[in-house]
């Protein structure tokens, strides 16, 4: 081969490997500026979540929370009860069903076909009448009201008064985790029932002697008082090292793994954003302040 043709191989070899390296350069461009683009790539579609009214007014405020970042996307929150929410997740009719005890607790649900997305802890307390003269019971105390043993606030340290009890229908996984943690067993007493927090926080505060039992969340509101059980307050600190023993993970469940826009909604309720400002602010339990774990048997280890 002579010298000119080996010139010319020569320049060829040159171009072409400037070309490459623009193009692998280019590429690696475009790539970063799509990976970057995908990241804040906002979503869109509807999504369900229904459930637990313990849950409730979190999951709105995320909900709000998430539309205002994602214009295209629309989480319609609904109560109804946890009982409700895993029957319809795992029906298919919602995407997202809220609950606040484990699906393995519910009879007639098959867990194995549901995927468990915790995304906070809720504390439950017993709440009375704000005109009940009683801020304190012991827990067999408490136990004896709501199994119809003890009838008069006079019993308890009180007025002579009839003792109300106001209790939440079946189904509701509120009324699961407080009998769980209080009752150990026993039948609770036949009486008013009624489906969500709301509904009982509106008649406690305007029943006389009345008395039951609510979500953190709605224990800030007039004519109604949370009481103490055996001198411990119901407060988030006791909740996070299970001083204050009825608590309970807030569920949110998907039938199979989450994808698209439920997913991208349930990431978000785990951002430092919710978790840190919106869960404490209205009353409930981030999970990373947890110091103690429960399992679906009620078994609680220190983290």
């Amino acid at each position: 081969m002579n010298k000119t043709v080996v010139g010319i191989v020569g320049g060829v070899v040159v171009i072409a490997a400037g070309f490459a390296l623009y193009s692998s350069a280019n590429h690696s461009g475009n790539s970063g500026a799509k990976s970057s683009s995908s990241a804040t790539t906002k979503v869109s579609g509807k999504v369900l979540a229904l459930g637990s009214t313990a849950l409730q007014p979190l999951a709105e405020q995320v909900a709000t929370s998430f539309q205002e970042k994602n214009p295209g996307a629309t989480i319609t929150v609904q109560g109804g009860g946890s009982g409700a929410g895993l029957s319809q997740v795992s029906s298919g009719s919602a995407q997202i069903g809220n609950s606040d005890v484990f699906a393995e607790e519910k009879s007639g649900v098959d867990a194995s076909k549901l995927q468990d997305h915790k995304v906070a802890v809720v504390g439950i307390a017993p709440v009375v009448n704000s005109e009940v003269q009683v801020s304190s019971l012991a827990k067999d105390q408490l136990r004896d009201i709501f199994t119809g043993k003890v009838t008069n606030w006079k019993e308890v340290g009180g007025k002579d008064e009839k003792i109300v009890v106001i209790n939440r229908a079946t189904g509701s996984g509120t009324r699961a985790v407080f009998e769980k943690n209080v009752l150990n067993g026993q039948a609770a007493i036949k009486t008013t029932e009624q489906d969500s927090n709301g509904t009982v926080q509106k008649i406690v505060s305007t029943t006389p002697g009345a008395i039951s039992y609510l979500a953190f969340a709605y224990l800030d509101a007039s004519g109604i008082k949370a009481l103490n059980i055996d001198k411990v307050t119901p407060d988030k600190k006791n909740v996070e090292d299970n001083s204050w023993p009825i608590w309970a993970y807030e569920h949110m469940y998907t039938k199979g793994s989450a994808t698209g826009t439920t997913k991208a909604f349930l990431d978000y309720f785990l951002t430092k954003d919710v978790q840190k400002t919106l869960v404490p602010k209205l009353g409930y339990i981030g999970l990373t302040d947890m110091k103690v774990t429960r399992d679906a048997a009620g078994k609680v280890t220190n983290n």
